[in-house]
């Protein structure tokens, strides 16, 4: 999503590092490799996910990113006043997670691009892309339903609840931290806890270490 600010840390950075110590064996033996990472909302996702692709293009593996703000039916802003009016509008159902869908798996099959949608936060405006992907070696999916996707080589999940992230998200000054907004948390955190167990790599709530969950 345009617009969207990253605070990078040295935490992101040393559970980056050791996510990729887990995979780069099944990464070097794919063509095409898919990592998820999920969470609640500033649990770190696109961090973490940065810090992801950034280390391994150090390492000689082109990397894409597809952010789910993308993949929003409404724009950043309406769909934020829409749940502030009604808190059922809080779900999975919120994104287009078929189209991302279409994407990853037109990624995996080797297509040398995708048509995607593009988020510009400032205008609240939605618009498309096209995302030239042939040439990576891995595409990473971030955001808050991600681990409930398919064509995905490896789920990663931030273990922070709401409660973890409320410094965080006073820092990224983005939504109004009001009585509204922590009942629209609560629900988002019913929703996404469950996903914890679609992970096969945890991330702890401090950044200082990672469980394998299942391989």
């Amino acid at each position: 999503m345009q617009g969207d600010k990253l605070l990078i840390k040295r935490g992101h950075t040393v559970t980056a590092t050791k996510v990729l110590e887990v995979i780069s064996p099944d990464i070097e033996k794919s063509d095409k490799y898919t990592i998820s990472v999920g969470g609640e909302s500033g649990a770190g996702k696109s961090e973490v996910a940065s810090e992801l692709a950034r280390l391994l293009e150090e390492r000689g593996q082109p990397t894409g990113i597809l952010q789910m703000d993308d993949y929003f039916i409404f724009p950043a802003r309406t769909t934020h006043r829409m749940r502030v009016n009604n808190l059922e509008q809080v779900g999975m159902y919120e994104a287009r997670l078929d189209f991302m869908q279409c994407n990853l798996r037109s990624f995996k099959r080797g297509d040398p691009d995708i048509y995607k949608p593009l988020s510009i936060y400032e205008e609240d405006r939605l618009t498309t892309e096209v995302k030239e992907v042939g040439h990576l070696k891995v595409l990473i999916a971030e955001g808050t339903y991600t681990t409930a996707l398919d064509f995905i080589d490896c789920h990663v999940f931030i273990d922070r609840n709401y409660r973890d992230t409320q410094i965080d998200r006073e820092t990224r000054a983005r939504d109004i931290l009001d009585d509204t907004m922590a009942k629209i948390l609560e629900r988002e955190h019913e929703i996404v806890r469950e996903h914890r167990k679609l992970a096969e790599i945890v991330i702890n709530k401090d950044f200082t270490n990672i469980e394998v969950v299942r391989r």
